[in-house]
């Protein structure tokens, strides 16, 4: 699929999740029934636009909690749109997936990460996600309560569409800005900025949702498949990933977002997507 027909459905999303657009204007977080529905995507509860929670918020609001309980509502919800949709959610409905794809599109050097260097940093979403799962359990307060540490230091998602429009809305929390406000803004800052320069890094080296979506890319009902009769091994499909993905060796990779740039690239139309529970006819066996 060509980037303009996938930005359209990007922002349509980014549009729905947050379309409390009043919000915006009054500084009020919505807080009707929608918000106990998590969206697929990353997109902040205190986003004032936005009609539902954010899972890993919600995950670690959870977590987090007094009673330590797991929540099989959050985490069945997360669990089902991995298993049915895979990353096709950070390449088609996370409006902050949506953002870097427009930074990254600004004319600049475009820098590529040594081999040596974007593989160890890969594993910083699991990090992320090890953070989320377990720091609210273990780190808590005097009554038992553990903060949500992804959201509350790290998540640039939310400085952007939670504590920038909440900040601008009220003097009060103007003046109450302090070190943790200007810490997050710096990440986001530096997340912006590389978004620029290099395709997707919250998305390759952060995210805990992408890393919970991407363990579930292989067995997603969404697939990527190639068809070993059609294929060349002309190597157009792994020169065309701006996320680092060969399909004839992965085409379920973990980093795979489904953004359907190969599909569009390939000379002979061998790579394949859609809703599927085995490989398609011809597919090389070391792709089933």
């Amino acid at each position: 699929m060509r980037d303009g027909k996938r930005h359209i459905i990007q922002a349509a999303a980014a549009l729905l999740t947050n379309a409390h657009l009043s919000g915006f204007f009054t500084g009020r977080i919505y807080q009707g029934p929608a918000k106990r529905v998590c969206v697929p995507g990353l997109n902040c509860y205190s986003c004032p636009g936005a009609l539902g929670a954010c899972p890993i918020g919600s995950l670690q609001a959870v977590i987090g909690g007094r009673s330590r309980n797991v929540s099989y509502y959050v985490t069945g919800s997360i669990l089902l749109v991995g298993v049915l949709f895979g990353r096709l959610i950070c390449g088609f409905l996370c409006p902050f997936g949506f953002l870097q794809d427009l930074l990254h599109k600004i004319p600049s050097p475009k820098p590529a990460v040594p081999r040596r260097l974007d593989r160890p940093l890969r594993w910083g979403k699991y990090v992320s996600l090890a953070a989320v799962l377990l720091l609210p359990a273990v780190l808590t307060d005097a009554y038992g309560i553990g903060s949500p540490f992804f959201c509350k230091y790290v998540c640039p998602a939310g400085t952007l569409e939670g504590g920038i429009p909440l900040l601008l809305s009220s003097a009060a929390l103007q003046d109450a800005a302090g070190w943790l406000f200007t810490w997050k803004a710096a990440i986001l800052a530096a997340v912006l900025i590389a978004s620029v320069l290099i395709y997707r890094p919250f998305c390759k080296y952060l995210c805990p949702l992408g890393a919970i979506y991407g363990l579930l890319n292989r067995f997603s009902v969404c697939r990527m498949e190639v068809d070993g009769d059609r294929c060349i091994h002309c190597g157009v499909c792994a020169r065309t990933c701006r996320m680092g993905v060969d399909m004839t060796k992965t085409p379920n990779s973990a980093e795979c977002i489904r953004c359907g740039a190969c599909t569009s690239a390939c000379p002979t139309h061998a790579i394949r997507s859609g809703f599927r529970a085995g490989p398609c006819p011809g597919a090389a066996a070391k792709n089933s």
